[in-house]
């Protein structure tokens, strides 16, 4: 008797990996490596102005590094087109898009192969304020194309099935992100290039746009007393314009330090050291870097906005929400963060083990494999 097909799978959608940036892109490397570590053929298709060097393999998938247009509103999606053609030349089992706008050509394989075709929405991206109004009207075209389209649509948060089902009365299957357990790193790398020390700062870690609102913290942090500094993890996704502004509100303070994109060892150190990761996003699908803070017992201040409802629950010690887009609740809720750092610690400790045992990478891939063999016929 022999066991379950091994499936050949293309990844489309994501900038490239191994991933040095970006929710979408952690999320295809870890999937994807561990469905290859269960037999699977996987490949991965990268933007040549993502990766920094275009290795053949990684983590056990096959990586095609294809070029694409470098601009805002050809990047993804020309990319998206030549990768989908070459998978169908191919011959994959199963085309799965990453992201909404990525997703537009999937009525190619959906239509013109014998490869069934899978989508996971990592969030609303017609909402997101760098796009204008001609963008927005094609990603609105996109996500309901997700909706119609592929043969299974995947969403990585709650609020986003029920999003689906009133608007398009389309059942998506919810496949969350996930985390592992990271253990506490002394602050090495930090120290030497930013002088930080363990709870001598608040962290934000992210994209640079205006949806994820790292001007409100640079605002609200003007109000703080102390010496604590805020290190803004991230940078520009064609928002440069956005950018500038940043650098200008954060040369008022010199407490903010505006660190780039942060990777590896040094980001690792950043989440377990500070004295609280912040998060005051207006809009997110599932963002990954919420889980990663909490998965260090790291004490959160997050927006109140559905997805991080979904993850922290309530308003408590070690994981504090306030009102999205007001500064002053923010600033309240910062100061509860800071009041007492010996029980917010202990707090986001108990968050942590809820968090790792709640959001795990092997759950995720058990129900992506039983979602193939399902759309497939196989299960």
């Amino acid at each position: 008797m022999t066991g379950p097909r091994t499936l050949r799978v293309a990844m489309v959608g994501q900038r490239g990996v191994p991933a040095t940036f970006g929710g979408v892109e952690r999320h295809v490397e870890e999937l994807g490596s561990r469905l290859a570590e269960r037999g699977h053929e996987i490949v991965v298709y990268c933007r040549t102005n993502y990766v920094r060097e275009q290795r053949s393999e990684y983590r056990g998938m096959h990586l095609r590094n294809l070029p694409t247009v470098n601009s805002k509103h050809l990047d993804a999606i020309v990319h998206s087109g030549v990768s989908t053609l070459d998978a169908m030349r191919r011959g994959v089992d199963i085309v799965h898009y990453h992201a909404v706008g990525p997703g537009l050509p999937a009525f190619l394989p959906r239509y013109m192969s014998r490869a069934k075709v899978v989508q996971t929405v990592h969030g609303r991206d017609a909402e997101r304020a760098k796009w204008g109004p001609a963008a927005r009207t094609v990603l609105h075209a996109a996500e309901w194309s997700s909706a119609h389209v592929p043969d299974a649509t995947i969403v990585v948060a709650a609020n986003l099935a029920d999003h689906y089902r009133r608007t398009y009365r389309r059942a998506a299957f919810v496949i969350p992100n996930g985390v592992e357990v990271h253990e506490r790193r002394p602050p090495r790398a930090i120290t030497d290039r930013w002088g930080l020390e363990t709870g001598s700062y608040a962290l934000f870690v992210g994209r640079l746009v205006p949806e994820k609102a790292p001007h409100l913290l640079i605002r609200a942090w003007r109000s703080i007393a102390g010496d604590r500094r805020l290190v803004i993890a991230g940078g520009s996704s064609f928002t440069d314009d956005y950018v500038r502004s940043l650098e200008r509100e954060a040369a008022a303070d010199p407490r903010v330090v505006l660190a780039g994109y942060v990777f590896g060892a040094p980001l690792e150190e950043l989440y377990a050291n500070a004295a609280a990761f912040v998060l005051p996003s207006a809009l997110e699908g599932l963002p990954l870097t919420l889980l990663e803070a909490a998965s260090y017992g790291t004490p959160i201040v997050a927006s109140d906005i559905a997805p991080h409802v979904e993850v922290l629950e309530s308003d408590a010690p070690g994981h504090r929400l306030f009102r999205a887009g007001s500064e002053a609740s923010l600033l309240e809720a910062i100061a509860r963060s800071f009041d007492d750092p010996v029980a917010e610690r202990e707090a986001a400790e108990k968050l942590r083990d809820r968090i790792v045992a709640t959001y795990r990478w092997d759950a995720v891939v058990d129900d992506t494999e039983r979602l193939y063999r399902r759309v497939l016929g196989q299960a």
